[in-house]
């Protein structure tokens, strides 16, 4: 089985290509550069399963126009900040501007939140997957990763804002974390939800 994921983050490609390898799912992820797809998408849907929609209706007008017919997947996630009013939300790979780096984005996070109480400092990570069958069935999953804010940044890379988020049940950022602590983080519970799917429709 092939699975289009339309993403250009090589991160992102390569985080489902390891977990479906440790689950040992026979399921290929084509990237949007392998068939040739490299249009600007506008995602200026004002939810993740707007913006996850339009990035897959998107692909799929590209796919029927060039006569490529296999499944799609795509995504949009984020974090949402309680004391932010779900902040930054939809927003967040842009939400320090366009093309701002990852310090810039945890900076300004964690500006908006210097005086708010460390029991206020809640959070979570949202990922939406949706997926676009050949017959233009469309599935559409959710996983979420709950957990708080904290005040000192640690390690950058990985996750945007995973130097700034400890998960439920750990004293250590997301970023810091081994894969086998993390367990099934927002993107792995959303892409379970889709395995079981294709399980079932085959």
């Amino acid at each position: 089985m092939k699975i289009i994921y339309g993403t250009s983050n090589q991160g992102k490609i390569n985080q489902v290509k390891e977990y479906l390898e440790y689950k040992k799912e026979n399921i290929e992820i084509i990237s949007l550069k392998d068939i040739g797809f490299n249009e600007e998408i506008d995602e200026n849907g004002k939810t993740f399963e707007e913006n996850s929609l339009i990035k897959a209706n998107a692909i799929k007008s590209f796919c029927d126009k060039n006569n490529i017919h296999e499944i799609i997947m795509t995504d949009d996630a984020g974090l949402c900040v309680d004391a932010l009013n779900g902040e930054p939300g939809v927003y967040s790979a842009r939400y320090a501007g366009d093309h701002a780096s990852q310090l810039d984005c945890i900076t300004k996070v964690l500006n908006k939140m210097e005086n708010v109480k460390n029991e206020d400092r809640t959070a979570k990570f949202v990922c939406v997957l949706t997926l676009i069958m050949p017959n233009g069935t469309v599935k559409v999953t959710r996983g979420e990763t709950f957990g708080r804010i904290v005040r000192t940044p640690g390690p950058l890379g990985k996750l945007t804002y995973g130097p700034i988020f400890i998960p439920e049940g750990f004293n250590k950022t997301m970023n810091e974390l081994t894969d086998e602590e993390l367990g099934s983080t927002h993107r792995e519970k959303a892409l379970n939800q889709i395995i079981e799917y294709l399980k079932e429709e085959k």
